[in-house]
């Protein structure tokens, strides 16, 4: 049986390239899968049809088992993600102490629901099952800032100076 030739980066991005180091690192095996989609949505933002479809060739993998990691887990995004992002947490302490209302709040004032980004691309609304801020519920990130005790008032405050950016 001839050696594996995994096929040509899809660009000269050099992101590629870190992506392709990740899976050369483990011999373009399989079980790299979750870590090299991983590097893709660090690398690029989200995956794209056209990423998932490289790294499931490289792997050697079906794409539908590709597809079928990619929209499993949470942390995978399929779509880009915005200018900027709030995440709220949803976990028991947060959600005890009201975070369910906070992104009620958010996802009527910016017209989405949670998981989708507003229509001019500024604003990702999205959750997260448990932060780790646990003693500062309810807990919010504001491009990855930790933002504790949030209220709705604070919370719609931070949005709108998003908004006039």
């Amino acid at each position: 049986m001839p050696a594996f030739t995994p096929p040509p980066l899809p660009s000269d991005d050099k992101r590629w390239k870190i992506v392709n180091g990740t899976m050369r690192k483990s011999g373009f095996a399989r079980y790299a899968l979750i870590e090299t989609l991983h590097t893709v949505q660090s690398s690029f933002g989200y995956l794209d049809d056209d990423s998932i479809r490289f790294v499931a060739r490289s792997l050697r993998i079906p794409l539908s088992q590709a597809y079928g990691v990619a929209t499993f887990y949470h942390y995978f995004s399929l779509k880009p993600p915005g200018k900027h992002t709030m995440t709220v947490c949803l976990g028991t302490a947060c959600y005890i102490k009201g975070s369910d209302k906070l992104v009620a709040a958010a996802a009527k004032r910016l017209g989405i629901p949670q998981g989708q980004t507003t229509k001019d691309g500024n604003i990702s609304l999205m959750t997260a099952r448990c932060v780790g801020a646990c003693s500062r519920a309810p807990v919010a990130l504001f491009d990855g800032e930790v933002a504790g005790e949030m209220s709705a008032e604070q919370m719609l405050e931070r949005l709108e100076r998003w908004a006039v950016e």
